[in-house]
């Protein structure tokens, strides 16, 4: 039996609320409660009883919600008759639907005097972290959500740091995960912390996951958002577009763009918060991206095609911007269809 698992039989069991806050993906909940609930059966198998107490609770009045799926989820609780300090706080989701505020404001209220003496870690899963930033626990810290919320949880909250791209972060008692199953990742970590990688291992073999996810555990979102068609960013890429095999250089799209180059990078640095050839860059690899999920070119003829070199130069971007290898990427993400029915020949023959 190893250090970990000797210190857990020291401990009492964890108090972990899992916050529902509305219609949403039933992963963002089900997944951590999972996590805890198989992390208790592999503690029981070495006869530690200090596992996990796992409460999903509802954030109104109203205890019964609508997945939108067709059934309702009915908890025996609100968070807000939770009146003792807990050891773990998941708040799981966000519907975003304006009707719905009025009837959390004791919910916020409950929330925002969560703190370290009376709560060990406060977490967040997707459009949870908006949660945590209306109730003050996110200002002046680090945080992720879905990748495709990161610029309006921006917008809406600059005093938060945002970063959209690791699968979940860690500042100081606040956790906070990206989108759908990344809540699982973040329950698998909090599980390594409490009773050491050998038990996280296990739980994440029961339930048929990565304990550490390829890629560092990065997010795979675009990396450049969808600009209005008169933003200087959007005009200028429609003409890189075609040009990428080229070597480019910042001079060369100024003058395209009919300004001058100190103007243009000043326009565009200030429009964008990135420099053109930063921008540039990232446009490569957003392009070579879709080569490798949608065709069946070569790696070798995507880099040229992209402008992105050879194939060393290729991986150490995609290293740098995805943290992952191009051939990893084409291995997860190529229509999934076409390897099932591979598969499914395979079986018949």
């Amino acid at each position: 039996m190893t250090k970990d698992m000797e210190d857990s039989r020291c401990q009492k069991k964890k108090q972990i609320a899992i916050v529902t806050m509305g219609s949403t993906m039933l992963v963002v909940f089900a997944g951590p409660a999972d996590v805890f609930f198989n992390a208790n059966k592999i503690l029981r198998e070495y006869g530690i009883d200090a596992g996990y107490d796992v409460m999903i609770v509802a954030a109104t009045a109203e205890k019964q919600l609508d997945t939108g799926i067709g059934m309702s989820l009915v908890c025996q609780q609100t968070a807000m008759d939770i009146k003792t300090p807990i050891d773990t706080l998941i708040v799981a989701g966000n519907d975003s639907r304006e009707s719905s505020q009025p009837a959390l404001q004791d919910f916020y209220t409950w929330l925002s005097a969560r703190n370290e003496g009376n709560t060990r870690r406060i977490a967040s899963v997707c459009g949870g972290a908006f949660v945590l930033a209306k109730a003050g626990l996110l200002k002046g810290r680090k945080a992720t959500t879905h990748w495709e919320r990161a610029e309006k949880l921006k917008r809406e909250y600059p005093e938060v740091e945002v970063n959209c791209e690791p699968m979940f972060t860690r500042d100081g008692n606040i956790y906070t995960a990206a989108g759908g199953s990344s809540g699982i990742d973040l329950a698998l970590a909090m599980v390594e912390q409490d009773h050491g990688k050998e038990i996280a291992g296990r739980v994440a073999k029961l339930i048929v996951f990565y304990l550490n996810r390829p890629g560092y555990q990065a997010q795979f979102g675009n990396l450049l958002p969808v600009y209005d068609p008169m933003h200087i960013a959007q005009k200028t890429q429609t003409w890189l577009s075609e040009h990428l095999h080229e070597k480019l250089d910042v001079n060369q799209v100024a003058e395209r763009m009919n300004m001058s180059t100190r103007n243009f990078t000043r326009v565009f640095s200030k429009q964008t918060g990135m420099p053109p050839a930063r921008f540039i860059e990232k446009l490569r690899v957003e392009t070579a991206r879709k080569y490798l999920e949608d065709t069946d070119i070569s790696i070798e003829r995507i880099a040229e095609q992209c402008g992105l070199g050879g194939l060393v130069n290729m991986r150490r971007t995609f290293l740098r911007h995805l943290m992952t290898t191009p051939s990893d990427y084409r291995r997860s993400f190529r229509t999934s269809l076409n390897g099932f029915e591979t598969n499914s020949l395979q079986m018949r023959n």
